[in-house]
Parts: C-alpha cells; structure tokens; sequence
C-alpha cells in the first residue's frame, strides 16, 4: 500500500535505505576502527624506533640505543586506550626487529620481551591504582618503580638473553649489555610517556596572562641556550640544566617540565655519542654512565617536583573551597556574619 505525503512511519518499521546504508557504514568503520587503531600503533613504534636507532650505539656487538622512545610511547598507548593495543607492540616489534636482523628465533625473542614488557608496567600500574593525570606523587612513583624499573627488566632480560643464545653476544659482554638495553628503555618510559600522558589531558587554557606566555617561551629558549651551553663546554657544566628543570615544574608543573626534559635528553644525548664536550676523552661505557645518570635524574626531578607540586595545589583548591562553602553556610545562619573583621577590634592584642 502506498503512503501518502502525510502518512507516518510505524514504531519499529525499517528506516529508509539511505538511513540503512549509513547505518552499515557506521557499524563498518565501528569495527575497524580497533583494527586502524592498532596498526597506526604499529606505524607510530616503528617510526619513533627509527627515530631512536639514529643515535644508537654498540655495546659488546650488541645495537642499544640511550633514548628508545617507542618503550614509552607503548606504556601510553596501553594507559590511555586499554590492554587491547598490545597487538600494535607487537608488530611493530616485530617490523623493527626484523630490519636489524634476519627473521628467526631470536627476533621472536626479542618482540616477545619488547611487548611484554609495557603490557607488565601496565598491569602493574593498574593494580596499584595508577591515575594517567600524574596529579599524585604515588602516581610518580609508581611510574618511575614499576613502569619504568621493574616493567623495563623483563624486556632487558629477554633481549639480551636471545642475543647471548644465539651466539651474538660474548658471555663477558652480558652484563654491559644488559644494563645498556634496561637503561635505554627504561629512559623511554620516564622521557616520553609523561610527555604523552599530560599531552592527553592538556587542554588550551583561557584567559591566561601575557606574561605566562613569555615565560613559557623564555623557558623553552633557556632549556635550550643552557643546555647547548653545556655539552659544548669541555667543563663539567652539565649540572646547570637542573634549575631549570626546578623551574619548569614548579611554573607549569608536568606541562612544563616534561618537554623540557625531552629538549635536554635529545642535545644530550647527541653530545654523548658524538663524545663532544663534557663527554670528550671518555670511553664509550664511561660516556653512557655520566649520560644515563642525568638524563635519569632530570626525568625524575621534573616528574617527582611537579606531581609534588600539583597534588599540593589541589590541596589548596579544596581548602580553598571548603571556606568558600563554610562561609555560604554562615551567611546563611548569621548574615554579614562572615564578612565581619575577626578578631574585634576589642579583642586585638
């Protein structure tokens, strides 16, 4: 029967077939979308491994790198979206792996640890209530104990234990070697996570004075003159950038400080292996010592300093308005009451 231009469609009747057809569409991307996720996750650790492998060095045959940012980028990724992505660790493991050395046993080896060892902070860190707001000093904490140390031993652990089986690494050369890989990917997670994480939740602030602006940028330019200065003088200067660092945290807390610290490790970083500066004249281990050193102990002054200083002025908030609601409910009882001089004038001593 046809309808007129006037009739109604029944409760529960299909809808038209354009409204079908995007109905269809929608469900499709809908169960893509896990699929796309995953393998952008896959594009993004294979990339930022390369990005990693330009400064890498070679410890007992052995290819580490200082800085391995997809370790951290990999933590966030499992925080922010859920245990599902692990797949995208995994293969993009497995692409950089395998682009090093030939497909066997060992690269299987090795994606296995590099996978399991973000998918293990992880848990570790929602079992102890971890908050991706890092707005608690335990939330730092526990990054730096279980995301970054614990988590980082299994993938150490595993990495160089296939290097050693497979024959391509001396017995001698373990230890070296296992500590370079530990280090390497631990400062992953306490560079480039904290980095992700407050990148999620930042939002453009509104009405900020002028003069916050400039400093951030002052900030920013003094990160890098301080640091530049550092690696290029022969002199052990590079202390100098821990003021800075100060700065930066207690300034603009998390937001501040972790690019800050990223900016230090990068110059760093390249100053080391290129053995230029404060680094000249030492051997390769002495160079990755002194450089593990500071960028371990500015990655945890930034995030330690700024969780302090973040859950203490959500302190203050609180406080703050429990005497705004305090002073409603006196209003309310004795009006005028709260805005009245305390103590009396009579009562001044």
């Amino acid at each position: 029967m046809k309808r007129g231009p006037g009739a109604r469609v029944a409760v529960g009747a299909r809808p038209p077939a354009l409204s079908d057809g995007r109905v269809v569409r929608t469900e499709g991307l809908r169960r893509l979308a896990p699929a796309l996720t995953i393998l952008g996750l896959a594009g993004v650790y294979y990339g930022s491994a390369r990005i990693g492998l330009l400064e890498q060095v070679v410890i007992s045959g052995a290819v580490v790198t200082p800085l391995w940012p997809p370790t951290g980028i990999s933590l966030s990724c499992l925080l922010l979206l859920g245990l599902w992505t692990w797949p995208g660790i995994a293969l993009g493991a497995l692409a950089v792996v395998a682009t090093v050395s030939p497909l066997d046993l060992t690269v299987l080896g090795i994606m296995a640890g590099n996978t399991l060892a973000p998918v293990c902070a992880f848990l570790m860190l929602r079992r102890v209530g971890f908050r991706t707001a890092l707005d608690r000093l335990r939330d730092g904490v526990a990054l730096v104990a279980l995301g970054a140390f614990a988590g980082m031993l299994i993938s150490a652990t595993l990495g160089t234990g296939m290097l050693l089986l497979k024959g391509a690494l001396p017995g001698g050369g373990f230890w070296r070697t296992w500590v370079a890989w530990w280090v390497g990917d631990a400062m992953g997670i306490l560079v480039i996570t904290p980095l992700l994480l407050v990148c999620r939740s930042f939002r453009w602030p509104r009405g900020v004075p002028g003069y916050r602006w400039a400093e951030a940028a002052a900030l920013l330019v003094v990160t890098v003159a301080v640091t530049v200065i550092a690696i290029r003088s022969e002199l052990s200067l590079l202390f100098l950038v821990f003021p800075v660092i100060v700065w930066a945290a207690l300034r603009f807390q998390l937001a501040g400080a972790a690019p800050c610290v990223l900016l230090v490790s990068v110059l760093v970083i390249r100053a080391a292996t290129a053995r230029t500066g404060p680094f000249q004249g030492q051997s390769l281990l002495e160079a990755m010592v002194n450089l593990q050193a500071l960028n371990a102990s500015a990655a945890l002054t930034a995030l330690l300093l700024s969780a302090i200083v973040t859950e203490q002025n959500a302190i203050r908030r609180k406080v703050e308005q429990a005497c705004s609601e305090l002073a409603e409910v006196v209003d309310r009882l004795a009006p005028g009451e709260s805005r009245r001089r305390w103590p009396p004038d009579g009562d001044a001593t």
